[in-house]
């Protein structure tokens, strides 16, 4: 900042505060040993991590070179030869676990290094960030140092594989939207120098202009209210108004042809950079030009080639509902162990939530701001999310290097109706011998008072299991139709892959062929209805068991547990509904409009949902679970009508 301040207002005074700020670090650099602290597996010497030391190269690269010319040829020879490349060997060549890594770390490592490279226009060190370091210069320790995280399936390394590997083509960043948000900043600054200094690159085109495409999936990776989707590893409520997009959104703007979208967000996010990106969106906001960036539905693939798998975001309306489904790939070391899960919004507040990570980022009294025990024990294992958790074992048996192998396919997503939207996946992997198939609508129908989400959730398998399916809702229980009973005392409800944190506050059973659970939160009411069977288990779960040091949040979820079972289908409807004033002390239309749900037929071609209101008028949804092709013809009778339709749902009067 005091660089940028010095460019823009030509007082000495900053430049002087950059210099003697330099020649401190370059007085101590050439003394510093490691960072004392061990918990890394690639140490700094400024702080405690690599991962920081770039950090600081990236924002240091940019002040070096806002008062390069104010410096004299001798004093830029001092801190090149003592500070700066000492600095970017140590981070690059010292560091190949680090700096050759498949993850946003290595995005910061490569930009740090190549951003220095192009001010002190250093060929060696802008190649090697671009390229990485060639693997037969790494000493062998640090190969294995890592798992095999050292280069990209292609044997790549560097700025450039950095933007095929983790991206796939539609902009999907893996690791997801939090890591996304993070790593944008040094991909776009170091690529918008690389722009500026080495315009035949056409760093911008590369990958079909993924950076840019990038840009705009992190947007449409946020809710109502611009915050990003807390998937794998991900804080909740960081949105689009951190600094970091602050910076994309400027430069995607400059250079990828004045998308009017992103003045709307820009709008909304109240500051500019100040450089020629920065300008150019204050222009453009000046003169009206700004649009809103409508955040539609949208299916993302996921893999360097779109292949493994994908993310998809559902909207009804003004995001009167949001369905995020997730069937994509592991998302590297930040991933979770969690297919075909989803979470659920309504204008922007959770309904049924994705827990995230299990960290106070940079609040000192919680293990130093860093990720905690229990976002291993608990938040990456799969019964922490809204999916199926098989014989009380996570997916893959939670090993990543098995986890990494595999990803999720789709069956199909359609959302040309914009009253039924859609999308179905299938998961063969995650339990051997066994294969989920998971069917996810958002329908709009005038018999209801808001959109509602259909869930079908089919599991075949080759021997019986103990099935478990968690719904982590938020908000107060209203009403059950079903009896259970509250232990006088609370237990965990297992010993190992989270189960151990989480307490059972009831347990019953269905009472009829529905069970249907009713809640309020934020002033607003929900349903859940599901078609049991009259062996099912229904229990009340809240987190927090073997949490000594109050960790984990106290959340609460609904679990259908069906044993002993080896094919099944679980049919859920998610309703929103009603609403509460604290003013007029009215409550409106609290209860379900569903009066029953069934699985009417079930067998390899197709599956039948029937949804009864409480009207007693009926609707129908058929899913093909065979051919999800839209021009394909199907016919189903059931009962005594028979269906015809053509693509790979139906969703009809009954």
């Amino acid at each position: 900042k005091a660089g940028v301040l010095y460019q823009i207002l030509e007082d000495e005074k900053y430049a002087n505060y950059v210099r003697d700020m330099l020649f401190q670090y370059e007085a101590m650099y050439k003394d510093l040993p490691l960072h004392p602290k061990t918990r890394s597996y690639a140490r700094g010497k400024l702080f405690w991590q690599c991962l920081n030391d770039s950090n600081w190269l990236v924002y240091v690269s940019q002040a070096y070179d806002a008062i390069y010319d104010y410096l004299s040829a001798e004093e830029r020879q001092r801190l090149e030869d003592n500070l700066f490349r000492p600095f970017a060997d140590h981070i690059s060549v010292n560091s190949p676990q680090f700096f050759n890594r498949i993850h946003n770390h290595r995005t910061w490592g490569n930009a740090a290094v190549g951003m220095i490279g192009l001010v002190m226009d250093d060929e060696e060190l802008i190649k090697r960030a671009l390229y990485g370091i060639p693997f037969e210069e790494i000493d062998a320790a640090a190969k294995d140092d890592d798992g095999g995280f050292i280069f990209d399936k292609d044997g790549r390394a560097g700025f450039l594989a950095n933007l095929d590997e983790p991206f796939s083509p539609d902009g999907y960043f893996t690791e997801g939207p939090y890591y996304h948000r993070y790593a944008m900043y040094p991909f776009l600054v170091f690529a918008q120098g690389l722009h500026n200094a080495k315009p035949e690159l056409d760093i911008f085109s590369q990958k079909d202009g993924v950076l840019l495409k990038a840009v705009d999936a992190l947007l449409n990776l946020s809710d109502a209210d611009g915050e990003f989707f807390s998937l794998n590893d991900g804080q909740k409520g960081m949105s689009y108004q951190t600094a970091s997009l602050v910076s994309a959104v400027n430069i995607a703007y400059l250079v990828g042809g004045e998308d009017p979208r992103l003045l709307g967000v820009a709008e909304e996010q109240g500051q500019v950079l100040l450089d020629d990106a920065g300008i150019a969106v204050a222009l453009g906001i000046r003169d009206g030009r700004a649009q809103p960036f409508d955040k539609r539905s949208v299916n993302l693939s996921d893999g360097p080639d779109g292949s493994q798998g994908g993310l998809a975001v559902l909207r009804q309306g003004d995001e009167d509902l949001t369905l995020v489904f997730k069937y994509g790939a592991q998302g590297l070391s930040h991933g979770h162990y969690d297919k075909l899960s989803f979470s659920l919004f309504e204008k922007g507040d959770e309904v049924l939530q994705d827990y995230g990570l299990v960290r106070f980022v940079n609040i000192e009294q919680k293990g130093g701001g860093n990720y905690l025990k229990e976002n291993r024990t608990w938040a990456k294992q799969t019964v922490a999310h809204n999916t199926l958790v098989q014989n009380e074992t996570s997916h893959f048996s939670g090993k990543y290097e098995i986890g990494s192998q595999h990803h999720s396919e789709l069956h199909f997503y359609d959302d040309t109706n914009s009253n039924v939207q859609v999308v179905s996946a299938t998961e063969s992997n995650a339990y051997p011998g066994t294969e989920m198939r998971r069917t996810v609508a958002l329908i709009r129908d005038e018999s209801f008072e808001k959109p509602f989400m259909l869930d079908i959730l089919k599991v075949k398998s080759d021997k019986a299991n103990q099935y478990d399916l968690p719904f982590y809702f938020l908000g107060q229980v209203m009403q059950v139709n079903f009896d259970y009973e509250a232990p006088a005392t609370l237990s965990p409800l297992g010993d190992k892959n989270g189960y151990q944190h989480l307490y059972v506050e009831g347990k019953g059973e269905p009472s009829a062929e529905n069970t249907q659970f009713l809640w309020m939160d934020n002033r607003k009411f929900y349903s859940l209805t599901s078609a049991a069977k009259a062996s099912d288990e229904v229990l009340f779960t809240r987190i927090g068991a073997n949490d000594p040091e109050f960790n984990l949040r106290r959340d609460a979820a609904l679990m259908i547990r069906r044993k002993d079972t080896k094919d099944t289908v679980f049919a859920s409807v998610v309703e929103a509904h009603g609403s509460y004033s604290p003013v007029s002390e009215l409550a409106l239309n609290t209860h379900s409009n569903i009066s029953g749900l069934d699985v009417v037929h079930d067998d390899n071609r197709f599956t039948a949902v029937l949804i009864t209101e409480v009207n007693d008028e009926a609707s129908l949804f058929i899913v093909s679970n065979k051919d999800a092709s839209n021009s394909s013809k199907h016919r189903l009778k059931v009962g005594n009508k028979t269906y015809r339709w053509k693509g790979p749902y139906l969703y009809t009067d009954k």
